[in-house]
């Protein structure tokens, strides 16, 4: 018997039925079947907060209607053991056999869907959180397409400078990782744009590499600008989340933290333009919708995040001393 037709109807019928489901303003109270499988793959641990942020996202729109299986790579603290974690994310992709998949962030994509799904597989895969340029991965595929992730670096430095117009200069410090080294291309790139001048930018790996560029830091700039932290390790060898980091470099540097994400300033850093992992998740879980009511991925641009939120944490300037004015925090969300 030849299947070609059978699977044909059948892959027809199934987007038909995704179609009329997605067209009616269903909730989850009034949607409670099963109608898609996605598999998530998420290059960091499933506490790391960015990771969170993007959870959060995906089941935003994809939870009234499918189900969603989601698999962590865990590279932020075992970035060695990445190559296994994908291959045990591609046995259960044949074995889940999803009708979509979502990767978030860099480590996914090299390690997981350019080696097992890319123009490999008919099934549509959105990526989210990519710091690298689409050419690194050969992106867009015939297959994969999705949302790339861009710090709002000047946004944020001219914000702190509203906040506290005599800061001057700004130091960087990253992990020491593929989203470092991404984050460095972009600020290399982009750094004459800036309203303070740019002094150093510092990739480290260990809590004492931290401290020492924490301490040089203190005597050269006015500010630092964090990102891609989480996964720095302690004197035994353990790796840190963002928040302990935070405090380490808070306490060393004892001057103004300027954060990319929400959960930075959440932590102790002064302010951010952010970016949200929930707004990464999101786009992708709903440009993998279309891809899975039959729109062809490739009629699915590329697409950047383009708009941040500001947020300032009120008790780190307390706890520094700056007063700001009121002009400074309109519009802007105050954690305490």
């Amino acid at each position: 018997m030849n299947e070609k037709p059978f699977k044909s109807i059948k892959t027809i019928g199934f987007n038909l039925f995704l179609f009329i489901v997605l067209s009616i303003n269903f909730t989850p109270s009034y949607c409670s079947a099963v109608i898609c499988k996605v598999l998530t793959v998420m290059s960091y641990e499933e506490d790391n907060p960015w990771c969170e942020e993007i959870k959060e996202g995906i089941d935003s729109v994809l939870a009234p209607y499918c189900e969603v299986k989601y698999f962590y790579m865990d590279t932020k603290k075992d970035i060695s053991g990445g190559i296994q974690k994908a291959k045990q994310a591609y046995e259960l992709y044949q074995t889940y056999q999803p009708d979509g998949v979502i990767s978030a962030d860099d480590n996914a994509q090299s390690m997981f869907v350019v080696p097992f799904l890319k123009d490999k597989v008919k099934t549509p895969v959105m990526f989210c959180g990519v710091n690298g340029t689409p050419e690194k991965y050969d992106y867009p595929a015939s297959n994969v397409s999705g949302i790339l992730e861009r710090g709002h670096i000047m946004q944020s430095l001219a914000f702190a400078k509203q906040i506290l117009p005599s800061i001057q200069s700004v130091g960087f410090i990253a992990k020491k990782s593929p989203s470092g080294k991404a984050l460095f291309r972009q600020v290399n790139a982009e750094s004459d744009t800036y309203l303070l001048k740019l002094v150093d930018f510092k990739m480290v790996s260990t809590v004492i590499e931290l401290v020492a560029v924490a301490k040089q830091f203190q005597q050269m700039c006015d500010v630092v600008f964090i990102d891609s932290v989480e996964g720095i390790v302690d004197r035994s060898g353990r790796s840190l989340k963002n928040k302990k980091i935070v405090e380490i470099l808070a306490k060393h540097f004892r001057k103004p933290i300027i954060g990319a994400n929400h959960y930075h300033v959440e932590q102790g850093a002064m302010c951010a333009v952010v970016k949200t992992g929930q707004n990464q998740g999101s786009e992708a879980a709903q440009m993998l919708l279309k891809a899975m009511q039959g729109t062809s991925v490739s009629a699915l641009p590329i697409t950047v995040n383009r708009h941040g939120k500001r947020v300032i944490n009120i008790s780190t300037m307390k706890a520094l001393g700056i007063h700001t004015s009121r002009r400074a925090m309109i519009g802007a969300k105050l954690l305490k």
